[in-house]
């Protein structure tokens, strides 16, 4: 009796675990160090349509952590793995406690802090209490429902809201705003989307560049980070559309597939994510090797996952490359600040979160200026010197690398799913700066820890 109700206060706690990640999903998908920008809402609409302020998501994972701390001890639950994959965060978060009292800029690092504890957190609360497939069942619920809220957003500002937009803005400007009540207006001019330049009300050009580009981010900061999610996420959701909906009628069935697989495809070809894409293709092509195929029909299987996938590519970006790929250019500056600021603070950096300050300083003339690095390994070392990159980066390899030893053969799909998901995202990480975003990071080392605990047996059960 006592082992069925642990058992059932862990699902619970799974679920409700599962919930707080899609809250973060859908309302707290900035970076943190954005924290000062982000206005508290004022009104049901506002507290619905805007994100809410990253601090909120801490104090929220706080009595969470303790909770699911108590349950963990009451199960007795055991470290599922090796020693190095819990002292090696151990040491990286002290690491970053140590860099953050050292540093020139504490707020900037006491915010990062928060959500390194939040990664931290949700990483041992993983491994400790959803490795079952019932509690990684319930935690999947509000993760996936979330997520898919998110899609339908972006799927809705692709073809509605950036195009309805856009004309409204242009429409405005060209009858001086009588078409728009004052009220809407003031907003307006609130968020950015009409400023005023020699006295005149005008669409910014920048507002109107993005409708017009209509590249969709969801409920997330920017398109990237919503590619980012699609990465973690689809594999796991539209391995579960067809193995859950097994007893469902064909045409129902058909019709949950199909909607699971526009929703992630569509969602990530908006985006317009170049790394995206590549490294959509690359995990195509390795999990390509796992299907039960001669060795022939397997390399078959890549040569057409490359050639369509990097001809699709080739043709949806050839603007963008022939323009001369500027954001390519503008990373390798980041990437260049970090390494010239890791030479001038090697043991422990400028502090956690606090990229931008050096960068300020040393970025090149025509750079444009940027707060985060566009690379969560390389910022470590730039933040937290050399002894924090290192702990990070093996850290991350050492629990993939233990993940894909006993997954790579198992007959646990959902497992496969969710590490092929994990693979991608940090692998997006040497391009986008996804570790300072709730939303992403957390959700992504909760499934880490979940997967370390599922694999911690010989062979992970189907």
């Amino acid at each position: 009796m006592k082992s069925g109700n642990q058992t059932s206060g862990i699902e619970f706690y799974a679920l409700a675990f599962g919930l707080f990640l899609g809250l973060a999903i859908l309302k707290f998908g900035n970076p943190v160090i954005l924290d000062s920008k982000i206005s508290t809402p004022n009104s049901l609409s506002e507290f619905w349509n805007y994100a809410w302020p990253t601090h909120w998501a801490s104090w929220m994972l706080l009595p969470l952590a303790i909770a699911g701390a108590i349950l963990a001890v009451a199960k007795k639950s055991r470290w599922p793995q090796s020693k190095w994959l819990w002292l090696l965060p151990l040491l990286w978060f002290g690491w970053q406690l140590f860099s953050a009292s050292q540093t020139a800029y504490p707020d900037l690092a006491s915010t990062t802090l928060w959500q390194f504890f939040g990664c931290t957190a949700c990483y041992f609360l993983g491994s400790f209490l959803f490795g079952s497939g019932r509690a990684l069942n319930f935690l999947l619920v509000g993760i996936l429902a979330a997520f898919t809220f998110c899609l339908v957003r972006a799927v809705d500002q692709r073809i509605f809201e950036y195009p309805q937009s856009r004309q409204m803005l242009a429409e405005g400007e060209r009858t001086g705003w009588t078409n728009v009540p004052p009220e809407m207006l003031l907003q307006m001019k609130q968020d950015g989307a009409v400023i005023t330049t020699n006295g005149v009300d005008v669409a910014n050009p920048m507002i109107l560049d993005k409708f017009k580009k209509s590249r969709v981010s969801g409920t997330l900061v920017y398109p990237n980070a919503l590619a980012g999610i699609i990465l973690l996420l689809f594999p796991v959701s539209i391995t579960l559309a067809f193995s859950a909906t097994k007893k469902m009628r064909p045409p129902v069935r058909l019709a949950a597939i199909a909607l699971a697989l526009f929703l992630g495809g569509a969602g990530f070809f908006w985006t317009g994510s170049k790394l995206g894409w590549l490294i959509a293709i690359a995990v195509g092509g390795v999990c390509s090797f796992r299907l039960n195929w001669s060795r022939r029909l397997k390399f078959i299987s890549l040569g057409l996952v490359l050639f369509i996938g990097l001809g699709i590519f080739a043709v949806r970006f050839q603007n963008y490359f022939a323009a001369g790929a500027t954001s390519v250019g503008a990373r390798f500056d980041y990437w260049r600040a970090t390494v010239q600021t890791t030479a001038d603070n090697p043991l422990l950096g400028t502090g956690p979160g606090t990229f931008q300050k050096p960068y300020a300083k040393i970025k090149s003339p025509e750079a444009e200026m940027a707060r985060l690095a566009h690379n969560d390994y390389l910022e470590q070392f730039s933040d937290s010197g050399i002894p924090g990159g290192i702990l990070y980066a093996a850290w991350i390899f050492l629990a993939l690398k233990a993940i894909a030893r006993r997954v790579w053969k198992s007959g646990n799909q959902t497992a496969f799913a969710i590490f092929a998901g994990l693979l991608g995202w940090f692998a997006q990480g040497i391009g986008e700066f996804s570790l300072f975003i709730p939303a992403l990071a957390w959700t992504a080392f909760t499934l880490l820890g979940c997967l370390l605990s599922m694999t911690s047996s010989e062979k992970v059960q189907s």
